[in-house]
């Protein structure tokens, strides 16, 4: 019952649902990759068309779509994996260490120790949830028009400011960097500095040669371009590297499973060791009697995928008829598949590759489909059919594993699943309908949610349709160079050992080369914050911290939504901050005859 609760807790809560959609609109592809508002769903729209190579086929958002769109894509990957649940949990004894962190936290709040923490720690969220609300309604008042308000305060100074290095005085990111690991923010940043700080500035020097001058900020036949698909190299050796090592890791463990399992079934003879595996504990005695207690029957999963695949390719065609039926008949044959290697991965190492899976999607399908039958809004949708499959298979399997160790039944778990993704499926939409409707700049570069991943898969979908012959000069050749960089980087940090924990991480260094690092060095504040802190009382900050961050981060996010109601009502904030130059200043003096 208590998972059931938390279950419907986490998809109900607004303050979830709002700092998820606020991250994604900034770029933070980490959070809630599934549904999709900032990377293939709002790369549909013609906002990020206009700002793409191909403005010819684009779906811009409308709520009733979406909402359809998600119910008969988002359940697929529950059915996938509910007849491996006993397979994975038990038999191959898979961690899952994000499941395993979750029940642990849980059984702690049944203890007296626990209980009195987690209300000291509740109080401590509520006392900053307030303090990053009221700080960013008192924020509003300054932001009358574009170029306004704290987020435009030079910090750093003017030229910096113009290369996008400067302190926003968001709580929102200087909350995210006190849970991100440190090497996490320090990526970020170095990413930053190299990309803005260095290559920008060197490329710009070219304009005229390697790219027609004058073509503005946004073209992608000038500099952004080069943001853009460096970014996306970057991404795109990030993944396969991580791709094929949870793979093969996957692969080999696997192998190893099975092996063992048949030699332990073996009769025993000469040379063999004949002793059996050691006996449970009574603890994993009581769980493994309870997870097998109430049974999912095989039939009902294997139905119920058949069921809602057949609905899914009728629907689907009628909601992109650029994805034709036997491109989603091909996806649903292939994805449980793919759902078991991304619920083996993550129990092993933690790591859900569901984005690597839909950019797979959308170069296999874009190259079907091609360029003359709408090839961009065909692999875009299918992209996300195939994350959602394989994201909701691994987040179920993670589940399954808190279940069994909190003794919570596995029918619980799934009922509590397919309730909080059916809520899902109305609330996130209605939550990014909002957004949508109160920003009309929202997924444009200069907006204060500029959604970089809709632009980066986008254009991964124009690449895998119309190929490279549309990027400046050199811009492959560049884009070469970090995809092996991205792949020689995490090779380096796997063989050296220990040491690769100080090496940076490319997948977070290319989240700047498009966005910019001001976000970095909130994010390097919180880190500053954390470390300080652990310097002086290492348990307090280990105890309190993750609460501090979450009351910055929703508190925040919470503040947006008002403030998104009052731009839908044409409620402009009174006064706009700016900052100029003194010889701007000086001319605007004279100008108005001061």
């Amino acid at each position: 019952m208590l998972l059931i609760v938390w279950h419907v807790y986490r998809y109900v809560n607004m303050a979830e649902w709002v700092r998820e959609v606020l991250l994604f609109c900034h770029g933070e592809n980490l959070i809630l990759p599934k549904r999709g508002f900032g990377s293939y769903l709002f790369g549909m729209s013609e906002h990020v068309a206009n700002q793409s190579s191909d403005t010819s086929d684009f779906k811009d958002p409308k709520l009733g779509w979406i909402i359809a769109f998600l119910f008969v894509v988002s359940f697929l990957g529950l059915f996938s994996v509910v007849p491996l649940r006993k397979i994975m949990v038990i038999d191959f004894k898979l961690t899952y260490p994000s499941g395993t962190a979750t029940a642990l936290l849980i059984n702690s709040l049944h203890t007296p120790q626990g209980a009195k923490l987690a209300k000291k720690q509740v109080k401590l969220l509520g006392k900053f949830f307030s303090l990053s609300f009221l700080w960013g309604f008192f924020q509003w008042f300054y932001t009358a028009s574009d170029g306004c308000g704290f987020q435009a305060f030079p910090s750093l100074g003017l030229k910096a400011y113009d290369n996008r290095f400067y302190f926003d005085f968001s709580a929102l990111y200087i909350g995210v960097g006190m849970i991100c690991p440190y090497i996490v923010n320090i990526s970020v940043l170095l990413g930053g500095i190299l990309s803005w700080g260095i290559m920008w500035p060197l490329i710009k020097t070219r304009e005229g040669h390697w790219y027609k001058a004058g073509l503005g900020d946004g073209s992608l036949e000038g500099i952004q371009g080069y943001r853009v698909f460096i970014a996306i190299a970057i991404i795109l050796g990030d993944g396969l590297y991580n791709f094929v090592k949870v793979l093969t890791h996957t692969l080999f463990s696997l192998f190893n499973q099975i092996r063992n399992k048949q030699r332990a079934n073996a009769l025993p003879v000469a040379h063999q060791d004949s002793s059996s595996s050691p006996e449970l504990s009574y603890d994993d005695q009581r769980r493994k009697q309870l997870f097998l207690k109430d049974q999912i029957a095989t039939w009902f999963a294997v139905g119920g995928y058949v069921a809602i695949a057949a609905i899914s390719t009728a629907t689907l065609p009628h909601i992109f008829p650029q994805l034709k039926w036997y491109y989603v008949l091909v996806i649903y044959l292939i994805a449980p598949t793919l759902a078991f290697c991304n619920a083996y991965g993550s129990g092993l190492t933690d790591w859900s590759l569901a984005s690597t899976y839909g950019k797979l999607a959308i170069f296999t399908i874009g190259a079907w489909a091609g360029a003359s039958h709408g090839g961009v809004l065909a692999s875009l949708a299918a992209c996300g059919v195939m994350m959602n499959i394989v994201s909701t298979a691994s987040d179920l399997m993670q589940d399954f594993k808190t279940g069994y160790l909190t003794l919570a039944s596995p029918r619980s778990m799934f009922v509590s699943q397919i309730i909080g993704t059916a809520m899902g499926c109305v609330i996130s939409p209605c939550v990014f309908w909002i957004f949508y409707k109160a920003f009309p700049d929202l997924g444009t570069h200069k907006s204060q949610y500029p959604a970089p991943n809709a632009i980066v898969f986008r254009n991964m979908a124009i690449l895998g349709v119309q190929g490279f012959g549309s990027l400046p000069d050199n811009c492959l050749l560049i884009c070469y160079i970090f995809f092996g960089a991205a792949i020689g980087i995490n090779l380096f940090k796997d063989l050296v050992g220990k040491v690769g924990r100080f090496i940076p991480l490319p997948m977070a260094m290319a989240i700047p080369f498009y966005l910019g690092p001001y976000f970095a060095i909130d994010m390097c504040v919180g880190s500053f914050i954390l470390f300080v802190w652990e310097k002086l009382n290492k348990a307090k900050a280990d105890a309190f911290a993750p609460a501090v961050a979450s009351g910055l981060i929703c508190g925040d996010g919470i503040w947006t939504l008002p403030a998104s109601i009052l731009a839908i009502a044409g409620i402009k904030p009174p006064i706009c901050m700016k900052f100029l130059s003194r010889g701007t200043n000086n001319r605007v003096d004279v100008f108005l005859g001061n």
